[in-house]
C-alpha cells in the first residue's frame, strides 16, 4: 500500500478511491476519471495505493494520452489553434494554454481581449451592481433633517 502515487505529474493520495484521486488532477473531473477507469477495466472504487504497478502505469498513460482513448467531443482542447489537433491537456499545460488564449485575444484586440485587459466581465454578465472593485458605491440614506421636523 503506497501513501502517495504519482500520476500525470501530480502527487495523489493513495488512500482514496481511484476515481476520486484521479479527479484531483487539473483537467480531469470525476466523470472523466470514471470513464478512464471503465475504459481500462479498473474498478473506480478500488483504493489507488493498493493497485499493482502495472495498473498505475496504465492509468498514467491513459491520463496523458486521453485523446487516443476518448472521442473528440470528450476532450478539453478540440482543434487546438497551434497544432490543429484534438488534445486533452492536464496540469500546468492546461493553465498555460488558457493564459496563451487570453493573451492572444488581448493581442488581437477582440471584444473578449479588450474586456480581459480592462479587468471587466467577459461572458456577458451584468455589471451594473456586481463585479465592482474597492468600496461599495451604494445609495446612502440622508440623515434626519435637522430642526426636529
Amino acid at each position: 500500500m503506497r501513501a502517495i502515487v504519482r500520476i500525470g505529474d501530480t502527487d495523489l493520495n493513495g488512500g482514496n478511491e481511484v476515481a476520486y484521486s484521479l479527479a484531483k488532477i487539473k483537467g480531469i473531473g470525476i466523470a472523466t476519471a470514471y470513464a478512464i477507469c471503465w475504459k481500462l477495466g479498473i474498478d473506480p472504487h478500488a483504493i489507488l495505493g493498493a493497485l499493482p504497478e502495472e495498473q498505475i502505469n496504465k492509468l498514467d498513460w491513459a491520463v496523458r494520452n486521453l485523446h487516443e482513448l476518448a472521442p473528440a467531443w470528450f476532450l478539453n482542447r478540440r482543434k487546438d489553434p497551434e497544432t490543429g489537433r484534438d488534445i486533452h491537456l492536464i496540469g500546468s499545460e492546461l493553465v498555460l494554454a488558457a493564459k496563451r488564449d487570453v493573451d492572444l485575444a488581448k493581442k488581437l484586440k477582440s471584444w473578449r481581449g479588450v474586456r480581459h485587459s480592462l479587468g471587466l466581465k467577459v461572458r456577458g454578465q451584468r455589471t451594473v451592481t456586481t463585479g465592482r472593485f474597492g468600496a461599495t458605491a451604494g445609495v446612502t440614506k440622508k440623515k434626519a433633517a435637522a430642526g426636529g421636523k
